[in-house]
């Protein structure tokens, strides 16, 4: 068993465009749940509707990148306005349960076979990056981490949105409209009884969330080519949920910090179950079932984190007391 090929395995999956659509989908999550207090379930929703509308609108109109770009934003944004204008009234597990089906639905429509020629049904759709590669400003070559210049050119693209999303919702929390959401999580009468319109500040975080969740499924899909319904499962939000957890509910790098634990824990339980089965130390469990227990040993040390750190990696335990 070699340990230098498992830590750069686990140091590559910590860098990774999939990392990185994590941590900007919890990022969103964030947004809702940590700085306003919205127990969303259906940020895989949000990530099925980035990826789908940028694939339907590249394959079926043949937009460029950046237009199938600002497609996705725009659909991301009226899913919110959607699910949010009959549902943000509702409070904790009420609205958890509401959008969690929101989820759901969305991603049974897209499977339906009477969407076949448009959404691709279960098989989904591929060959619609084509567009984001072109805009590859490196040559070709062998980069850091044996990385192609496609493999480092989306990973560069993937990290800069994560950035960039960190910074804008540093600015945003710090502001006078950031200091009402904190308000709203902790006490949404309160913030009503000064006069603001909590209805509206809701609706706008959802909104903010919820784009930053339908770019983080383009950066989910572009490294894959590819688009399916099952990818978008209620188990992704549950992840994301892990990921925020990890790295703390009200913080901006948190949930940067959370995404690059949880994968780097995956890809080195992964290896060292792996490594153990071929040399023969393990024989109890195959290399199928390896991948089915390292979730278990990532459930069971988010169980730990919880009782012994439940503000997570750098969150601030003041940040718990929710109303």
């Amino acid at each position: 068993m070699n340990f230098l090929d498992i830590l750069g395995g686990a140091l590559g999956e910590m860098l990774s465009p999939t990392t990185a659509a994590y941590a900007l989908a919890a990022l969103g999550l964030a947004v809702h749940f940590g700085y306003s207090g919205l127990l969303n379930f259906g940020q895989a929703g949000f990530m099925a509707v980035g990826a789908y509308a940028f694939a339907v609108s590249t394959l079926q109109w043949h937009v460029p990148f950046i237009v199938g770009l600002l497609i996705a934003v725009v659909c991301a944004v009226i899913f919110a306005f959607i699910l949010g204008i009959p549902t943000l009234r509702l409070r904790a597990d009420y609205l958890a349960i509401v959008t969690i089906a929101a989820a759901e639905i969305l991603r049974y429509i897209v499977t339906t076979n009477k969407l076949t020629p448009l959404t691709g049904s279960a098989n989904g759709l591929a060959a619609f990056e084509g567009g984001f590669f072109d805009l590859n400003p490196f040559p070709p070559g062998t980069y850091p981490l044996g990385m192609s210049n496609r493999d480092f050119f989306v990973r560069v693209v993937g990290w800069v949105v994560v950035a960039l999303a960190c910074l804008v919702v540093w600015l945003l929390m710090r502001s006078p409209w950031g200091r009402v959401l904190k308000g709203i999580r902790e006490d949404e009468n309160a913030v009503r009884s000064l006069g603001k319109n909590v209805y509206a500040y809701k609706m706008q975080a959802l909104v903010i969330g919820g784009v930053l969740g339908a770019l983080a499924g383009m950066v989910f899909t572009l490294p894959r080519g590819a688009v399916q319904p099952a990818n978008y499962g209620t188990e992704l939000t549950f992840f994301l949920y892990t990921c925020l957890l990890l790295g703390g509910m009200a913080t901006i790098l948190g949930p940067v910090i959370g995404a690059m634990i949880f994968w780097a824990v995956l890809s080195l339980t992964q290896g060292i179950l792996y490594g153990l089965i071929e040399s023969g130390t393990v024989t109890f469990i195959n290399t199928v079932q390896a991948g089915q227990l390292r979730y278990i040993l990532v459930g069971v040390a988010l169980m730990l984190l919880m009782i012994f750190r439940p503000q997570g990696v750098l969150g601030n335990k003041k940040e718990l007391a929710f109303a």
